[in-house]
C-alpha cells in the first residue's frame, strides 16, 4: 500500500461537502504512482471511482498528462511547417453511428494535411467500435508495428497511429478497472486531449457536456496548447453531426477561443447520421465504397467532416470551397489511393 497515495484518495474520496480538488502536481504523483502501480488495486479503483464522482477540474486533466507525457510514447517532430492535427476520439468506441474519423483522416492526409489518431481495443464500458478495428478492416495494422516505425509510417504518409496496448501499456493496464468499477474515470477525459507528439501541432477533441469542453479549456492553458479544437460531436467524438447543429470551439495564437455553428443542411448536406451497421464487416463494406468514390448513405457525413476540416485546417479558404475539395476528392479516388499508398507502407 502507499501511503502517499493514499492522502491523494482522501482528498478525492471524502464525500461532497469535504472533498478537496487536487493541485497540477498532486494530480501528476496519482497518475504517475496509478501507471506504475505504486497504489494498489484496492486503491486504484477507490481513486477512479472517487475522482469520478467529484468530478475532474481542468488543473487535474492537465497535471494527470503531466505524467502521460512522462511515462507515455512520444511521435518526434517530423519536417513540415503544416501543424500536425492530433484527434482525441473516445477509446470506448461508437455503437450508434458509422464513425466518420478514418475517412476524415485520409482526406487530411491526401491534402497533405499530417495526422496522429490514439486508441486501443474494444473498453469499457461502452465496448463499442473502436478506430483500432476499422483500420485493421481497411487493411491497415497498426497493432503490428513499434512506435519507431509508426513515425516512418507518419513521416512516409503523414498518418500515425499510437496504440496503446502495445505503445503504452502501462496505461492499458488500467483499462480492466473501468468494466470493475463500472463507469467511465476521468482518464476516459483526459485520453481526448492527451497529445502523444513532441512537435507543434493542432489538439481536435470531440465531447458531449459543455463542462467538459471548459476543462479542455483549462488544461490547454496551463499546459501551453494555443491551438486547439473541441467538437460537440456523435458520441463524443469529433465526428460532426448532419441532423443538429454543429457546435465547434476555435482556439489558435491569432484568436481567442470562440464558437462557430454549421448546420448542414446549409449546405445540402443535411439528413440522419449514418446509423453503426451490424456488423463490422458491414461497416467497413460501406467504408470502402464511400472511398471508392460510389454514392452510399456515408458520402454526405464523409463530404460534410472532410470539407469542414479541409477548411480548418487551413488547406481551402472557406467552407464551401472544403466541401467542394472533398467531394472532388472522393469522385476522383483520390482518398482510396491514399489508402493504397498507407497499406504499401505499413508493408
Amino acid at each position: 500500500m502507499s501511503d502517499a497515495f493514499r492522502e491523494l484518495l482522501k482528498k478525492v474520496g471524502s464525500g461532497n461537502h469535504t472533498n478537496k480538488d487536487l493541485t497540477r502536481s498532486e494530480a501528476f504523483q496519482a497518475a504517475e504512482m496509478m501507471l506504475l502501480h505504486q497504489a494498489t488495486p484496492a486503491q486504484i479503483g477507490a481513486f477512479l471511482i472517487s475522482h469520478r464522482i467529484k468530478r475532474p477540474t481542468g488543473e487535474e486533466l492537465a497535471g494527470m498528462l503531466d505524467a502521460y507525457d512522462e511515462l507515455g510514447p512520444k511521435l518526434q517532430p517530423i519536417n513540415l511547417a503544416q501543424k500536425v492535427v492530433v484527434f482525441g476520439s473516445p477509446y470506448d468506441g461508437h455503437s450508434r453511428y458509422a464513425p466518420i474519423l478514418p475517412i476524415t483522416a485520409l482526406i487530411l492526409t491526401a491534402a497533405g494535411v499530417p495526422v496522429i489518431l490514439h486508441g486501443g481495443d474494444r473498453m469499457p464500458t461502452k465496448e463499442g467500435i473502436p478506430l483500432i478495428e476499422i483500420w485493421q478492416g481497411l487493411g491497415v495494422h497498426w497493432n503490428r508495428y513499434d512506435i519507431p516505425q509508426i513515425q516512418k509510417i507518419l513521416e512516409k504518409t503523414l498518418l500515425g497511429f499510437v496504440y496503446l496496448p502495445n505503445h503504452f501499456p502501462l496505461a492499458q493496464q488500467i483499462v480492466p478497472y473501468r468494466s470493475q468499477i463500472g463507469k467511465r474515470p476521468p482518464l476516459s477525459t483526459l485520453e481526448l486531449i492527451w497529445c502523444p507528439y513532441t512537435g507543434d501541432s493542432h489538439i481536435i477533441s470531440g465531447f458531449v457536456h459543455p463542462p467538459t469542453e471548459k476543462m479542455f479549456q483549462i488544461s490547454h492553458q496551463l499546459r501551453g496548447f494555443n491551438t486547439y479544437t473541441t467538437v460537440k460531436g456523435l458520441e463524443g467524438s469529433p465526428n460532426l453531426p448532419r441532423d443538429r447543429a454543429a457546435i465547434i470551439g476555435t482556439q489558435n495564437p491569432e484568436k481567442s477561443f470562440e464558437h462557430i455553428i454549421l448546420h448542414s443542411w446549409e449546405y445540402g448536406l443535411g439528413g440522419k447520421d449514418v446509423p453503426l451497421s451490424e456488423t463490422t464487416f458491414e461497416l467497413i463494406r460501406e467504408i470502402q465504397t464511400t472511398l471508392q468514390g460510389k454514392p452510399t448513405e456515408m458520402t454526405k457525413s464523409a463530404i460534410w467532416n472532410g470539407g469542414f476540416y479541409l477548411w480548418h485546417c487551413g488547406i481551402c479558404s472557406d467552407l464551401e470551397a472544403g466541401l467542394a475539395k472533398a467531394e472532388q476528392m472522393l469522385i476522383k479516388g483520390e482518398i482510396a489511393e491514399k489508402l493504397e499508398q498507407i497499406k504499401a507502407a505499413c508493408d
